[in-house]
């Protein structure tokens, strides 16, 4: 994939996904926009993608904020001309179950992941299409937000929100040729090292190299940050000039595409229902099947 001469954002760069999104972009010729909450960390990332011979620099700020949101975008401009591709992937967790949930985590999780989202892919839009020519807006969902998680109500109920965003901006963004797709990743993050049957393979990686377990990176599509890090690069790219709407899973060895919220089964009655009528055909009809919630727990051991 070759993106010489366009210019990406990436929230959350300085380490984890981000840093690895950022770094296959700048592979792949595009001048990148790092970004994080932490100085050192984001200094650090635009030192090693510059030492590879890719072009990058940084800006510090929380994301959240109309005010952070146009300043990724001014900064995009004023060092690169333009903007053609915003990676919205910032992110925090505060789990807790729902009784134990206080406003403050339920806030944070949201204004970083929801309110983060819109308010960077606002400001991308504009500029794309001031700029013309088209763009991309890459979002970042999680198995969480597709099927709801043991204490994140909030991280869950966020990257739903950030799905359906996706799939409005790609109608009201086409004429535009402007691009929106949401990325599923799962893959070795401190994210995912609160994970038990995850965390000691992540500490194996890290501590000497050792590869993750063939049953992980294709019965779980758990892998790298790395090999998260193809997807944004072809979502981005020429390649995926027809695709939109989308949230594409990846991890490890496997690719997927999530189908989006339909109606499965449906059942009429002549003049509407009543809570009786309901009652009485529900376990025979529409309530027949009912569907699964929560992400599958992951295998605790075997290779």
């Amino acid at each position: 994939m070759d993106l010489t001469g366009r210019t990406a954002v990436v929230t959350g760069s300085g380490r984890g996904l981000g840093f690895a999104y950022a770094s296959a972009l700048a592979a792949a010729g595009a001048a990148v926009v790092v970004n994080d909450v932490d100085a050192a960390a984001a200094g650090r990332a635009v030192e090693e993608i510059t030492a590879a011979g890719g072009r990058a620099v940084a800006e510090v700020a929380p994301v959240g904020t109309a005010e952070t949101a146009q300043a990724l975008v001014d900064r995009a401009v004023d060092a690169f001309g333009r903007l053609d591709v915003m990676v919205a992937n910032a992110g925090i967790l505060r789990d807790r179950v729902l009784w134990k949930m206080s406003d403050e985590d339920f806030d944070d999780v949201v204004r970083v992941h929801l309110r983060g989202t819109f308010t960077c892919a606002r400001a991308a839009a504009v500029r794309m299409r001031e700029q013309g020519g088209g763009g991309r807006i890459i979002t970042a969902c999680s198995p969480a937000g597709q099927r709801g998680n043991f204490g994140q109500t909030n991280y869950a109920a966020a990257k739903a929100g950030i799905a359906a965003m996706t799939r409005t901006w790609a109608l009201e963004l086409a004429r535009a040729d402007i691009t929106v797709n949401a990325i599923v990743p799962i893959a070795a993050t401190e994210m995912t090292r609160t994970i038990p049957a995850f965390a000691p393979h992540i500490d194996a990686l890290e501590t000497d190299g050792t590869p993750l377990p063939d049953r992980l990176r294709k019965a779980e599509g758990f892998g790298t940050a790395e090999d998260v890090a193809g997807l944004v690069v072809f979502l981005a790219s020429d390649a995926a000039s027809g695709v939109t709407g989308q949230c594409v899973g990846i991890g490890g060895d496997r690719l997927a595409l999530w189908s989006h919220p339909q109606e499965i089964v449906t059942a009429y009655a002549d003049g509407g229902w009543t809570a009786d009528a309901i009652a009485a055909t529900w376990s025979a009809s529409v309530g027949r099947e009912p569907q699964s919630y929560g992400i599958p727990a992951p295998q605790a051991s075997g290779a």
